[in-house]
């Protein structure tokens, strides 16, 4: 019965079997990959002090019922170890590092061994098939190559897969409708965002959406809702399928839809999911919301015991129509701690304050505003400065305000939108300042 649920087509591809695996295998491959992983992640002297204060040792994790013994690991703890503290192999056999931003600018790095390069890849490729993606598919990727996962990623799974790629990268909007008219672009992975961004351009330069063979859309690297799904369903012929991941894991692949839409299966033989209360860490059942923390099974460069992502789901506590075994997870739209995701780039208020603190004319009152513009997430920021330097001239604040805008780019690498203000305009606080004000409806 796989060979039908797996394929629209009927056609069984083996890179899928494991999505169907009954739970009582799936929990024994677990368990054998939990046990290997641990051993291998004590030799990295973070994880081996944690399990030491903890009193466990690689004996004590006998199955995969024994995870919660493990400590938990923090976005801050791969800052702190930067670049190379937490790989677990020599550099001999690293063969891909990637990158992702970190909080002070200093980027988060992530090593790939040949076989850790298979396993994302073939996550990705997963994800495709459960889409609907096949061989022949034309595949336009619009997530920017480099340091970030997102472009290497879709591009490696998608090759794997037997697509035609088309490596497009990210920006010059009116070059991609060409391609996508042109090269008969049938599949293309980009932020949901950017695609909007695109449908709204396609009119200006002649480009009827319809009228192209383009039938999926691969969608990640920000939250995006459901209406912004019937939005784009809408205006072109394509099914919208959302993709998970995280660089500090592997990148794009730790789960997707499958034709249901409803919920991301996680490829829990690869990435183990668990739902902890975000204040204790005690873990909560299938069901109830909570923070995602995921345990990469099958990593050997950079084996992650428990890592926190801070976004918000829950485990959806019944099986899926299609019939893949690999659990679900709903939706992500929010998270714990105060990152925010713009045009797919992690942005933290302290990268906004590191910037701002750089132009002298800037003063520490500032705030962050969210908003939703026509789906499409906008941040602005608003800042006080020096009132010597706050001048009636348009010209002398606009000066100013390119400024601070260059300031800010040269840490998170995206333009935000600056407003400056009269000194002592914005709200002050007797407690904790309240830096951000999320003015959207996700």
């Amino acid at each position: 019965m796989a060979q039908n649920w797996n394929d629209l087509n009927g056609n069984f591809h083996p890179a899928s079997a494991a999505d169907f695996l009954p739970r009582e295998q799936l929990r024994d491959l677990q368990s054998q990959r939990l046990v290997e992983l641990v051993k291998l992640a004590y030799k990295v002297p973070l994880h081996k002090s944690r399990m030491d204060e903890m009193g466990v040792k690689p004996s004590d994790i006998k199955s995969i019922d024994d995870i919660s013994k493990l400590p938990f690991t923090q976005k801050s703890d791969l800052r702190d170890t930067y670049p190379y503290g937490l790989f677990a192999v020599d550099s001999s056999e690293i063969v891909r590092l990637h990158a992702s931003s970190g909080t002070t600018g200093k980027p988060i790095v992530v090593g790939y061994t040949e076989e850790d390069m298979r396993v994302w890849h073939e996550s990705v490729m997963r994800c495709l098939l459960m889409y609907g993606i096949r061989r022949g598919d034309f595949m336009q990727v619009c997530y920017g190559y480099g340091l970030f996962t997102g472009g290497m990623g879709l591009h490696g799974g998608s090759e794997m897969l037997g697509c035609t790629v088309i490596p497009a990268s990210g920006g010059n909007t009116e070059r991609q409708l060409m391609i996508m008219r042109d090269f008969g672009t049938t599949a293309i992975a980009c932020t949901p965002s950017y695609f909007i961004h695109m449908i709204e351009e396609s009119q200006k330069y002649g480009v009827d959406m319809k009228k192209l063979p383009l039938r999926f859309g691969v969608f990640g690297a920000e939250p995006w809702s459901e209406q912004m799904r019937m939005f784009m369903q809408k205006n072109t012929n394509i099914k919208a399928f959302d993709i998970y991941g995280l660089s500090e894991i592997a990148g794009p692949g730790v789960g997707g839809e499958c034709c249901e839409q409803n919920g991301l299966h996680i490829f829990e033989d690869n990435f183990y999911p668990e739902i902890v209360d975000p204040d204790t860490g005690e873990v909560l059942p299938d069901g109830e919301e909570g923070e995602l923390v995921i345990t990469t099974l099958a990593k050997r460069a950079m084996p992650i015991l428990r890592y926190r992502t801070h976004d918000i789901t829950s485990i959806i506590p019944v099986p899926c129509k299609c019939g893949r075994t690999m659990r679900r997870i709903r939706r992500i739209g929010r998270r714990s701690d105060d990152m925010f995701i713009i045009r797919g780039v992690n942005v933290f208020p302290s990268q906004i304050e590191v910037a701002l603190m750089r132009v002298e004319e800037c003063t520490p009152n500032y705030r962050i505003i969210l908003e939703r513009e026509k789906d499409l997430d906008t941040v602005t920021v608003e800042v006080e400065v020096q009132s010597q330097c706050y001048s009636d001239s348009v010209a002398a604040l606009d000066t100013l305000r390119k400024k601070i805008q260059a300031s800010i780019f040269n840490i998170v690498n995206i333009r935000i939108d600056v407003r400056i203000v009269q000194p002592n305009k914005l709200p002050r606080s007797d407690g904790k300042a309240k830096r951000v004000i999320d003015n959207r409806k996700i």
